[in-house]
């Protein structure tokens, strides 16, 4: 049930995603008729001398009826280390911004929670 403006009909116009596992979380909150924005906002994070923003943070999915923004991201670490960093900026420069990050152990854990056991298998590190 995303939620995009200006691309069409929901059910068949579907946003590219950057992950495989982006594209089945987005079909886990279709099942449940949750509804959610793909990549809806950028949270600039530092600006340089000009005003420019050098640093944003884009949460991966966002879901207004609950106003909460979800972040994917991988098991490597470097990635999960700039990610924290990133979303701990974003909280003290937007303390009511809500955001979960979900690791690639939390999203397995939900593939299995939901009988998806054997995606959580194959499911390359989110």
């Amino acid at each position: 049930m995303a939620d995009r403006k200006d691309q069409g009909d929901a059910a068949t116009t579907r946003p590219r995603f950057a992950h495989e596992s982006e594209a089945e979380f987005a079909r886990l909150l279709d099942f449940y008729g949750i509804r959610w924005e793909y990549e809806p906002r950028s949270f600039p994070l530092q600006r340089d001398d000009q005003g420019r923003v050098v640093e944003s943070f884009n949460p991966d999915f966002y879901l207004p009826e609950i106003d909460l923004y979800i972040e994917l991201t991988t098991l490597k670490q470097s990635l999960v280390t700039k990610k924290n960093r990133k979303l701990r900026r974003l909280r003290e420069l937007y303390p009511n911004i809500r955001v979960k990050i979900f690791y690639g152990r939390d999203y397995r854990s939900l593939l299995l929670k939901y009988g998806l056991a054997k995606d959580a298998a194959r499911t390359p590190s989110v």
